[in-house]
């Protein structure tokens, strides 16, 4: 079989391998609902999910619901998250966040995108994991792993995440979105490294125009 030589046939080819290498993808990010899950998407904002993972459990104890978070004072909010980097401005998110699902949502997280992206801290990489991994719905998160592999596989030449996530959209099924782009994270974090690609190890240098 040759190469590839559209981007939209790349992107498929891409998507079959890595669906072979990472069939079980999951969000790295420990929740247990979409409260959780959108609360700690926030906190990942120039953060490690590993550092998140281990904030997460104190701030779910102490703020189990959107209305107890709604109420968090400020001060000890910021105590918690300190160490996620960001943290006062990423609390005045939380809390803003919370407060908007209280009063507009019934306390409950919304599935639709333009819904979530109204919320505090909420672009549309953040509403597309929580649409994606929460809901089960199409979304496609653009994070810099997803940009970067995008670029060196030759899918897009797009610098804005909002351009690669419609770019993507248009090569694969809506149904795909969110396994291929979790799946673009892992392989970025364990073989596409941003500064030193292992190709030799990779299972796409063969179509990868960037590829050493």
């Amino acid at each position: 079989m040759g190469k590839p030589r559209s981007p939209k046939g790349r992107a498929v080819e891409v998507a079959s391998r890595l669906a072979g290498e990472y069939p079980g993808a999951e969000c790295e990010l420990t929740h247990r609902n979409p409260f959780e899950l959108l609360a700690a998407t926030i906190l990942s904002a120039q953060c490690t999910d590993a550092r998140v993972n281990m904030v997460t459990p104190n701030l779910f104890a102490r703020y189990p619901t959107p209305q107890d978070l709604a109420n968090a004072d400020i001060s000890e909010l910021e105590g918690i998250i300190r160490s996620t980097g960001f943290y006062q401005s990423k609390a005045k998110n939380l809390i803003g966040m919370a407060t908007k699902l209280v009063h507009q949502f019934g306390g409950e997280v919304p599935r639709d995108l333009d819904d979530l992206t109204q919320l505090a801290g909420v672009g549309r990489k953040t509403g597309n994991v929580v649409r994606s991994v929460a809901f089960n719905l199409p979304g496609l998160p653009v994070d810099t792993h997803v940009g970067r592999l995008s670029r060196r596989l030759g899918l897009t030449t797009a610098e804005d995440p909002v351009k690669v996530e419609h770019e993507l959209g248009k090569f694969l099924p809506p149904t795909e979105w969110g396994q291929f782009s979790l799946r673009l994270i892992l392989h970025g974090r364990r073989v596409c490294d941003a500064r030193k690609p292992r190709c030799g190890d990779c299972l796409l240098a063969d179509i990868c125009p960037s590829s050493r």
